[in-house]
């Protein structure tokens, strides 16, 4: 009875509902969080596919990661938020069949990495506090403002600037971190990234069968979205240390 309800639920996108059983869910009710891992199969098989870029099915290994992803979510998500279960549970599946397929691939080919502690910090992130602390204020400030200049031109080719972003840029907290999480997912896209490079607009038609966001809505922020997804999807190390907070 319960699972036919959520999947009620589910279809009809009945956010107050779900959010409902979420909250039960995280709050130790195993039967809640069964069904809803039950009602959201498909949804996962369809992230998995994506993600995979082949069909997949329960039998595979992807499927049983996406779900271990979802629950993930589950547990994770704040139904306080306006931003959707679907497009929350989205970014951390994709993640976590990321890093699989990768760790496959280097298992395949049998590479072994020897890596030096000392020396691995200096590959895995190259301007971290401690290497940004060598280099001059100076040379630091240079660096900045050659980012801003690359940043500036890269935003009108899309018929953006700084000026017309500081106006369009969600103000309500929950409406800023939804569209960040929708650049979040076109950025780590390559397919939607493609489209939006190639076509100068958003893949809306695309991103509506991955979120529980109207059409509407992603369209008010349409502006701010690009231009998150253009900085995240480039190297602007020092820009990106403004909307550090914001990635998931």
């Amino acid at each position: 009875m319960l699972l036919s309800i959520i999947q009620g639920i589910f279809n009809k996108k009945s956010d107050t509902a779900l959010k409902e059983l979420v909250w039960k869910a995280k709050t130790g009710d195993e039967k809640v969080l069964n069904d809803l891992l039950i009602a959201f199969t498909p949804f996962m098989k369809k992230t998995a596919s994506f993600v995979c870029d082949r069909f997949i099915d329960e039998s595979d290994e992807e499927f049983s990661i996406a779900m271990v992803g979802f629950h993930e979510a589950v547990l994770k998500y704040d139904p306080e938020e306006k931003t959707s279960l679907t497009t929350f549970a989205h970014l951390i599946m994709k993640r976590r069949l990321i890093d699989h397929i990768r760790k496959e691939a280097l298992r395949k080919e049998n590479i072994l990495l020897i890596i030096d502690d000392g020396d691995a910090k200096t590959r895995e992130y190259a301007f971290d506090e401690s290497s940004i602390s060598s280099y001059s204020e100076e040379r630091c400030a240079e660096e900045r403002r050659e980012e801003m200049v690359e940043y500036s031109r890269l935003l009108e080719e899309y018929g953006l600037s700084f000026s017309e972003l500081a106006k369009v840029s969600p103000k309500h907290v929950d409406s800023r971190k939804t569209a960040f999480q929708i650049a979040q997912i076109i950025a780590e896209t390559p397919e939607f990234f493609e489209l939006l490079s190639e076509n100068k607009r958003l893949p809306i038609k695309q991103l509506e069968h991955i979120i529980e966001v109207s059409r509407k809505t992603i369209e008010r922020h349409r502006k701010y979205i690009i231009a998150v997804a253009l900085l995240l999807n480039h190297d602007f190390t020092y820009i990106k240390e403004y909307v550090k907070g914001e990635l998931l």
